[in-house]
């Protein structure tokens, strides 16, 4: 029997209620080599999750979401899975919600390998949400977004990221539309289907405009690249419009730059939340 059949909350549900009591702001966990030495660590598994785990101990109850990037502790094998483990038990255990960033896109059993893997009730790694590139079709998503909805989890759907080389994929068109704007009407088309809100977007901070129509999206938006990529909190209605309400802003350096004191970190997510 699923989670969702025992009546557990779904992920756009679970995040509309946490952001609503902390507001919205998203900490990136991107344990950056000068980062983690900038707070007099060494750059080992150590010291990475002493790094990652202070965070979480000084933010956990302040701040909604939290989003380890998977690579900073792939880089360390094993070791580093185990830091990474611990991270997301942490985020669940101070009350937040976790998106791990990992970007997995497959087809097949790959697919459903990689959504049992992040998105299993059962699953080491288990985050509440898992970002996902559909560029190998979104229907090839389809074994991440039916156990995403089978277990209150969510996904967050590459749409227009952060980098300005992914406009040369992401502005393509094809039968009248880019790319883009294909995967909000997919992604929106999921959501209605299921009524539910569990299916978002990520489209970067970083822009002058969304680069897609999302009138009507029923989903969340993640937007990354607030503080040292150069997007800020008081430019997101200018991109999203009235579909602000929605964009869950995230920062990584901005916010990490100010540790280790916890006063420091907490004084820094603090700027930066959207009410």
């Amino acid at each position: 029997m699923s989670a969702r059949s025992m009546g557990v909350e779904g992920f756009g549900a679970r995040i509309e209620a946490i952001t609503a009591a902390r507001g919205r702001l998203c900490v990136g966990i991107d344990p950056h080599e000068k980062l983690v030495r900038g707070w007099g660590l060494d750059y080992d598994p150590d010291g990475v999750e002493r790094f990652c785990r202070t965070t979480v101990e000084a933010l956990g109850t302040q701040v909604a979401v939290f989003k380890p990037q998977s690579a900073f502790f792939e880089v360390f094998g094993t070791r580093g899975l185990t830091v990474l483990t611990r991270v997301l038990h942490d985020v669940r255990e101070a009350g937040a919600l976790s998106i791990l960033d990992a970007k997995r896109g497959d087809i097949g059993s790959t697919m459903t390998a990689y959504a049992r893997a992040y998105l299993s009730d059962d699953a080491e790694l288990a985050a509440d949400a898992l970002t996902v590139s559909p560029y190998l079709g979104f229907e090839a998503l389809r074994p991440a977004l039916d156990l995403a909805h089978d277990t209150g989890r969510g996904l967050f759907v590459l749409c227009r990221t952060s980098n300005p080389d992914g406009e040369g994929v992401q502005f393509a068109e094809s039968q009248g539309r880019t790319v883009a704007q294909q995967m909000v009407d997919a992604a929106n088309a999921e959501n209605s289907a299921h009524g539910l809100g569990d299916t978002g977007l990520v489209i970067g901070a970083t822009h002058d405009s969304a680069g897609a129509d999302l009138t009507g999206f029923q989903g969340w938006v993640l937007a990354p690249g607030i503080g040292a990529q150069g997007g800020t909190i008081d430019g997101l209605a200018g991109i999203f419009g009235d579909a602000v309400a929605h964009v869950l802003p995230s920062a990584s350096r901005g916010v990490l730059s100010a540790g280790p004191n916890p006063s420091g970190l907490q004084r820094a997510a603090a700027s930066l939340v959207l009410h």
